[in-house]
């Protein structure tokens, strides 16, 4: 399965929308979004799309209660999880939190075949070693909006843990 990781969209609708429809093109199947979406309105050109959406909030909350209502017009494509999001997409065990020093504690843990992060802007996926004796996959799309930092998102293969990060042109 492939998914697409994105974070840090901070109000852009343009380029989250065009990240998730170049994921799309490139096979993936679902979407997450690590945070930092801020308004409910902001995900709708990105919907269109017809994948799946797994939001957290972030730093920057927005409006949570149009983000729940949001969720619950998309018909069931918007997923509003609130601070954390715990999920099985593929076969693999994934957790979503915003603060990068959080997903890097996170993997340590060993609990988790993936980890997604935002917050820094910087985009990185790298293996992590955990208390386990093994290693835990961190990710980080960077911003997809491009503030201080490159627009950036990752197309994510589960079935081979691999991780692509991709730049887009704002």
């Amino acid at each position: 399965m492939k998914i697409c990781i994105v974070s840090d969209s901070h109000d852009r609708a343009d380029p989250l929308a065009r990240a998730v429809h170049a994921a799309k093109a490139l096979g993936a199947e679902s979407v997450i979004h690590c945070g930092d979406l801020i308004g409910a309105q902001t995900v709708k050109p990105a919907l269109a799309a017809g994948l799946p959406v797994h939001a957290i909030h972030g730093n920057n909350l927005g409006d949570a209660q149009a983000m729940h209502y949001q969720s619950r017009m998309s018909g069931g494509l918007l997923q509003y999880h609130g601070a954390e999001a715990r999920l099985e997409l593929g076969g693999r065990r994934l957790i979503v939190t915003h603060y990068d020093h959080h997903g890097y504690a996170l993997a340590c843990t060993g609990e988790w075949d993936l980890v997604c992060c935002g917050h820094s802007h910087r985009a990185e996926a790298r293996p992590v070693p955990d208390v386990k004796g093994g290693a835990t996959w961190l990710v980080n799309p960077g911003t997809v909006a491009g503030l201080a930092a490159p627009a950036t998102w990752v197309l994510a293969d589960l079935a081979a843990m691999r991780f692509e990060v991709h730049t887009l042109d704002l």
